[in-house]
């Protein structure tokens, strides 16, 4: 890719992401203003700004490669996040606005009336905005990677910078107009590109059908392996070879790799004939997804599937950056339609990566070999059309791939910020706010330059997976369920998103490898949401003496719309 293009187009999404933002600061005066925008966004700004942020590193990045490297039933992947909001919709948005609170902590103290609640809903909190940050900034690095050949880290670090000074001039009023921004900038940056793509597919040749036929070569292509890796061959490949392959070194050879596994060296350059089959590639990573999740989903497909879609669905309603800007509707109204607009806008944006994906696998197939199928849209621009025109357009999908770091890692930060200033600072005061932005984009930088090339699927997936375990029981019951106590809330939480964390950390560090017990740990959601939801219900029965005194006036208030609750009062 052609940076003299790509780069000047990163450096203005930068450059209107803090003009837009300090537009923002101009109108940020209280308090309020910073945690939740004085509550005054309407529906249309509220589900741009919800659908800029929802639509991270993994939607815009990470689904084209997953569809890519696993074929069209990674398609789950947008149907769960966009069906997520739906269960939203129905059981949580109107309630959880009505109820007042700034954060989920907040929440949990409201309905539950109990700190300790309180303090664990933060960790809670604060550990899957940590871990959702952590693929926003890896994002980054490849994206600069890929287009200048820059440390990885460093794309990590200019979004830290931005998301922080954004976050900390302006809070919630500045990211709300920052984050409608690049909602649409997104949206045309993957648009745009795709029409012209789709044109230049049907005009030179290429198959009509990108998943009924193994993947394969359309030119002669030279992969070069940088990690150490192993190829499956399901039949003999001709392959000439400038590396290691098996514990042998050879120059610019030319073998015939017999069917089965060969252990490729880093540092090997492997030249592929034209039309010969794309290898299967075993790294530990798969082109966004770990191998060892791969490899649950060939085992176990059906099991894999529904634990994907259970997650997804789930998980949608208890990411602190998703939920804190309910609370910033005017009341539970606007927070209904401000969810099915959200719904219309995610919809939309979910039927471009699938698109990538297909095209990746017809024009970038090497990718799956060298394990970088998430760049695959930031690559098709100049693989498929090249030239001037070309690079204008790798150009705006690049913009539009940090556009999707900087607003998804606006609101997360925000959402973390606000939880570590009113529970772990000392003050709940603007000054406070700020240093809790610093400190809540700290750690996770730190851990992207320390844990390096974490699957962008595999971090994003164990968010779902903790957030559908923990607060999803916590948010249904505590809106629904009278009888719900401080004791079994807390349980709740701790055996539904501790084990589904355990489970999945697990598997990313590769226990067990095969069998049955590694396709439960690699896909909790079927049995640790059903065990969060349970240890909830059979704590709370027995202990039926802790249910908080007024309970029953703090549901009406979830409930009853605003106009009729002053009437009451009245």
């Amino acid at each position: 890719m052609n940076s003299s293009y790509a780069v000047p187009a990163v450096a203005l999404v930068v450059v209107a992401t803090v003009l837009v933002g300090a537009f923002g600061l101009r109108i940020s005066r209280t308090t309020s203003d910073f945690y939740v925008a004085s509550r005054t966004v309407g529906p249309r700004l509220n589900a741009a700004a919800i659908s800029g942020e929802y639509l991270s590193a993994a939607s815009f990045l990470g689904i084209a490669g997953l569809v890519l490297v696993q074929g069209p039933d990674m398609l789950w992947y947008p149907v769960g996040y966009t069906a997520g909001y739906l269960v939203l919709l129905l059981f949580v948005a109107a309630p959880l606005r009505r109820s007042g609170a700034y954060t989920l902590p907040d929440f949990a103290e409201a309905r539950l009336a109990s700190h300790g609640v309180r303090r664990l809903a933060g960790a809670f909190v604060v550990g899957v905005g940590w871990l959702y940050l952590l693929p926003q900034l890896q994002g980054a690095g490849l994206t600069l990677t890929v287009l200048t050949g820059a440390p990885d880290s460093l794309g990590g670090l200019i979004v830290a910078v931005v998301v922080v000074a954004t976050v900390a001039a302006g809070g919630m009023r500045s990211i709300t107009f920052v984050q409608a921004f690049q909602y649409w900038l997104k949206l045309t940056a993957l648009l745009v590109p795709a029409l012209f793509l789709v044109l230049a597919w049907q005009s030179d040749g290429a198959p009509r059908h990108a998943f009924e036929e193994p993947a394969a070569f359309r030119e002669q292509r030279v992969v070069r392996v940088d990690d150490t890796l192993d190829l499956k061959l399901d039949h003999p490949l001709t392959v000439t070879v400038n590396g290691t392959v098996d514990g042998r070194r050879h120059r610019a050879e030319r073998l015939q790799l017999p069917t089965g596994t060969h252990h490729i060296g880093a540092g090997t350059r492997l030249t592929f004939a034209k039309g010969a089959t794309v290898p299967v590639a075993d790294r530990g990573t798969n082109g966004g997804m770990s191998t060892s999740l791969a490899a649950s989903r060939e085992e176990r497909p059906l099991y894999a599937t529904y634990g994907l879609i259970l997650a997804t669905f789930l998980g949608t309603m208890g990411l602190p950056h998703v939920v804190v800007r309910f609370y910033t509707s005017p009341h539970g109204v606007a927070a209904r339609r401000t969810t099915v607009a959200v719904l219309g806008l995610i919809g939309a944006f979910y039927l471009l990566p699938p698109v990538y994906g297909a095209l990746g696998r017809l024009y970038t197939p090497e990718l799956t070999i060298t394990g970088d199928a998430d760049a695959a849209v930031l690559l098709l621009p100049d693989r498929m059309i090249g030239g001037v025109g070309g690079d204008l357009l790798g150009a705006l999908v690049a913009g539009g791939a940090f556009a999707a770091f900087l607003s998804t890692a606006s609101g997360l930060t925000m959402a973390v910020a606000g939880v570590l200033t009113q529970d772990v600072l000392p003050s709940r005061g603007v000054r406070h706010f700020r240093l809790g932005t610093v400190l809540a984009m700290v750690v996770p930088l730190v851990a992207s330059v320390v844990v390096g090339g974490l699957p962008v699927a595999d971090a994003v997936g164990l968010a779902f997976a903790v957030s559908a375990s923990s607060f999803c029981p916590l948010l249904v019951l505590g809106i629904w369920w009278t009888r719900l106590t401080p004791p079994g809330a807390a349980a709740g939480m701790l055996v539904g998103g501790g084990s589904a964390f355990v489970a999945v950390a697990a598997t990313m560090a590769g226990f067990p490898g095969t069998g049955p017990l590694h396709a439960l740990l690699a896909w909790p959601a079927l049995w640790s949401v059903p065990l969060g939801f349970l240890t909830m219900v059979l704590v709370s029965l027995a202990t039926p003496g802790r249910v908080p005194t007024g309970t029953a006036a703090i549901l009406a208030r979830f409930h009853l719309p605003e106009e009729l609750r002053a009437e009451v009062k009245a």
